[in-house]
């Protein structure tokens, strides 16, 4: 069974500049960035230009440890104390879904968990304690 955790920190729209700074500063390697604009278009929702250049996700490795970091999206006030979130990963969704649940009782839903283009169950709780967590199922 697959389980991980990794730290994921929330930018404002200042990620590629915090990428150069940890490849600099931690040696992190690139696995990959994404921004906005390289995202699939859902005519429902619309990428509006001003973000389109933001990163929507990037991956990092800084020694043994994946770092993942993302820009908030234009609209969505960066907040200290949700900047940065814990990454969880499973290898299926009935597992992502059990962790979801247990998490979300008490605390909130901020991302319900559905199926995205990256993976086959994701979604974001915050839990009784106020530590948010983005739960994502792996694809083989």
């Amino acid at each position: 069974m697959t389980l991980r955790m990794n730290p994921y920190l929330i930018m404002d729209g200042n990620a590629k500049e915090a990428i150069d700074f940890y490849q600099k500063a931690l040696g992190a390697t690139i696995f990959g960035i994404q921004t906005f604009g390289e995202m699939p278009a859902n005519p429902e929702f619309p990428i509006p230009e001003e973000a389109k250049a933001r990163v929507s996700h990037a991956m990092l490795k800084v020694g043994e440890t994946d770092l993942m970091l993302s820009d908030t999206f234009p609209g969505q006030p960066l907040q200290v104390g949700n900047h940065v979130t814990i990454c969880i990963t499973t290898a299926g969704a009935d597992h992502s879904m059990e962790i979801y649940g247990a998490l979300q009782d008490g605390g909130s839903v901020v991302m319900p968990l559905q199926e995205t283009f990256w993976s086959p169950a994701y979604g974001i709780v915050t839990d009784k304690f106020g530590v948010t967590f983005h739960i994502t199922t792996e694809t083989k």
